[in-house]
Formats: structure tokens, C-alpha cells, sequence
């Protein structure tokens, strides 16, 4: 189950990035919001993780999914760049994450 926490945890870390972006300092209302409701939820669901799992390997994990997810969110939907050297650097923070995964025990 901790697993699953973290993972969560780590989309949620996508998703609370992202709106931080929308909400453009947090002068709009809605993406403050979705900032603030993710990141809660992001590090409740994180601190339940590291109940049972050693904390650098979630922590590692958890910023690895974030770090991949908004770079995804930002190619796929914000329009950023997608050149090779930045689809390879995500690819890199994948394998660490599943890496870190079968390594991490529990």
C-alpha cells in the first residue's frame, strides 16, 4: 500500500506544479486552489509512505515522478520544447524511479 501512496503522492506533486504555473503567483483563485488541495494531499499521501518505506528512496521517488510528470504536462499541454535531449533526460528520471522501486525493499 505504500507504494501506491507514493505514487499518488507523486502525481499529485504533477499536478500541484502545474498549478502552481497556473495560477501566476497565485494571483487567480482556481489553479491556488488546485495548488494547495494537490499539495496537501501530495505530502499527506507521501508521509504515509515514509511510515514504511526508507525516505530517501521515497523521497527520490517521489520528486521523480513530479520532476517527469510536469515535464511531460508541460511538453504534451504548455507547449514546451521536445527535443531529444529532454525526452531522454525524462527517460533517465523514469528508469531511476523504477529502479529505485525494485531496490527500495518493502
Amino acid at each position: 500500500m505504500a507504494w501506491l501512496y507514493l505514487i499518488v503522492a507523486g502525481l499529485l506533486e504533477t499536478v500541484f506544479a502545474v498549478s502552481l504555473k497556473q495560477s501566476q503567483g497565485f494571483t487567480r483563485l482556481w489553479p491556488s486552489l488546485v495548488f494547495l488541495a494537490a499539495s496537501l494531499g501530495s505530502f499527506y499521501l507521501l508521509s504515509q509512505a515514509v511510515r514504511t518505506l526508507p525516505i530517501g528512496t521515497a523521497y527520490a521517488v517521489w520528486t521523480g515522478i513530479g520532476a517527469a510528470g510536469t515535464a511531460i504536462v508541460g511538453i504534451v499541454l504548455l507547449g514546451e520544447p521536445r527535443d531529444l535531449l529532454r525526452l531522454l533526460a525524462i527517460a533517465l528520471i523514469v528508469l531511476g524511479v523504477v529502479g529505485l522501486q525494485l531496490a527500495g525493499g518493502h
